[in-house]
């Protein structure tokens, strides 16, 4: 007899203990139940950009020819250690999950035979045949955005400075020979608009439309009155 009222103890205890946890759960719900807003969030009132706004100023690319040369080398020896889990860029050294790196920069895309690129790597060969800086830095901005569909599974470098400093030292595993480009104003920021060339002649049409907006006729050589144009003969039709 007390061995059956022990067990019905113990199973009351136990319902007993399901009981008081439904009811914390029960009241807690009901303590600190939320309402919807039924407005979500806060309006800010912000005023519309003006159509025809000035528009944002243009990424340039990267002027190689002025930063390659001052890179920091160490800087870019450690940013590759995040890619030393699939490539290796010893001369000679064996491909792992991604290929040898020895000599990329300036290489041929797909440049080691016998790795098993991908069809998507194989159809961006017949777009960009080489790896140039530029083509290397976009790559490694984004890979699944500049070659959409790779393998590569790595999500890209999105600091200007760390994949600068990253392909200056790859450059230096095997693509010494690869000449550094001379500085390029036009990648320079805030570069002035090209001066016209001395000497050029005006642009058509410019001298008349001043001499409209006077109200005068356009005047010709020695201050004399342009002539009516007479009409253009005919152009035979191109064969």
């Amino acid at each position: 007899m007390s061995g059956d009222l022990k067990w019905n103890k113990i199973m009351g205890a136990g319902l007993a203990t399901v009981f008081v946890i439904l009811m914390v759960k029960e009241g807690t719900a009901f303590i600190y139940h939320n309402e919807a807003p039924e407005k979500m969030g806060y309006f800010v009132d912000a005023p519309e950009e003006a159509a025809g706004g000035a528009a944002e100023e243009a990424v340039l690319p990267p002027d190689w020819g002025t930063i390659l040369p001052t890179a920091d080398l160490a800087a870019g020896e450690a940013a590759f250690a995040r890619c030393k889990s699939c490539h290796t860029v010893a001369a000679g050294g064996a491909n792992g999950i991604g290929p040898n790196l020895y000599g990329v920069v300036g290489g041929p895309v797909m440049h080691m035979s016998g790795f098993a690129y991908s069809d998507a790597m194989q159809a961006h060969k017949g777009e960009a045949p080489a790896w140039g800086l530029d083509e290397m830095d976009q790559f490694l901005t984004a890979p699944g955005r500049y070659v959409p569909g790779t393998k590569m599974s790595f999500a890209g470098i999105r600091d200007t400075q760390t994949r600068v400093n990253l392909i200056a030292w790859l450059r230096s595993q095997g693509s010494g020979g690869m000449a550094i480009p001379a500085p390029d104003p036009a990648r320079q920021p805030g570069a002035a608009p090209a001066a016209p060339v001395e000497g050029a002649a005006p642009v058509a049409g410019a001298e008349t439309a001043a001499a409209d907006a006077a109200g005068t006729p356009a005047a010709g050589p020695a201050g004399a009155t342009a002539a009516p144009a007479a009409p253009a003969a005919a152009t035979p039709a191109a064969r």
